[in-house]
């Protein structure tokens, strides 16, 4: 029983520089893997749990799931499934989100809503997440997140967001991890970007992220990124056809070693 615990505590410890507690990040998705996560600028159904501005602009209903696996470490895998919908004024989205095993788990649902205002997007999601752990029950508490996106010129973007503003307590000395990303991505041409983004725990030492991707013939995607505290390479490929969207990610890190992680989107094209 020891064991998985200790496992899980150095997962959350190496993997997510939120920590507090044990609490995991929740930044998520193939495609935000294989750029080494510098995801604030990234406009896609993964903005659910990662910037919630990003899903302003999705054009059709899009529906995703994600499988993240560390074949090293029982008990640290992580799923997540979303569904970002466009209305007639901006777009809403919805997302369920586990981290754990039946030792200890977290489950986040969200649902959140962002739209566009010129250059800009701008959206907020409401989370609920339970907190579980096997001999001790479960804890349960509300957050609110924010962010925005905005196209400065053709070639940059800047994007920011907030993840548990409101910071509630899981008891008297310990409350839920408020983490503050900004990024700026540059577009210099239709196939390539790249973009670096800052993560700052309110308690910890910032992370510093960087990532690319390079497009083949509008559909096979290629990608990498790097962190600087922890140190971790990325590496990660995309595939996207009128309706399917495949992403797979690689990512290595000295202390837990590789995981792997695949995320499938299905758009339902709209007449």
């Amino acid at each position: 029983m020891l064991k998985p615990l200790l496992i899980t505590t150095l997962f959350v410890i190496v993997y997510s520089s939120t920590l507090k507690a044990q609490s995991v990040s929740t930044s998520i998705g193939a495609k935000a893997s294989g750029i080494g996560y510098a995801a604030s600028t990234i406009s896609d159904v993964w903005g659910v749990y990662n910037n919630i501005a990003g899903i302003a602009t999705v054009q059709n209903t899009t529906a995703s799931f994600t499988y993240d696996l560390h074949p090293s470490l029982d008990g640290a895998n992580r799923t997540a499934a979303v569904l970002a919908i466009p209305l007639k004024t901006g777009a809403t989205g919805i997302g369920m989100y586990r981290f754990g095993d039946d030792l200890y788990n977290e489950q986040i649902l969200t649902a959140g809503y962002s739209n566009q205002f010129g250059i800009a997007a701008l959206g907020v999601k409401a989370n609920y997440i339970q907190y579980r752990t096997e001999g001790f029950g479960s804890k349960g508490i509300f957050t609110l997140s924010f962010g925005g996106i905005a196209k400065i010129t053709k070639e940059i973007s800047v994007g920011a967001y907030i993840t548990n503003i409101n910071q509630p307590s899981l008891s008297d000395n310990e409350k839920v991890p408020t983490r503050l990303n900004a990024g700026v991505a540059f577009t210099p041409s239709a196939n390539f970007f790249i973009t670096t983004e800052i993560e700052k725990d309110l308690d910890y030492e910032a992370t510093l992220k960087i990532g690319m991707q390079y497009t083949f013939h509008e559909k096979l995607f290629a990608r990498t990124g790097y962190n600087l505290h922890p140190n971790t390479a990325f590496f990660g490929l995309g595939f996207k056809t009128k309706k399917f969207i495949l992403d797979y990610a690689l990512q290595h890190n000295t202390s837990l070693g590789l995981s792997h992680q695949a995320s499938v989107s299905y758009q339902f094209i709209r007449k």
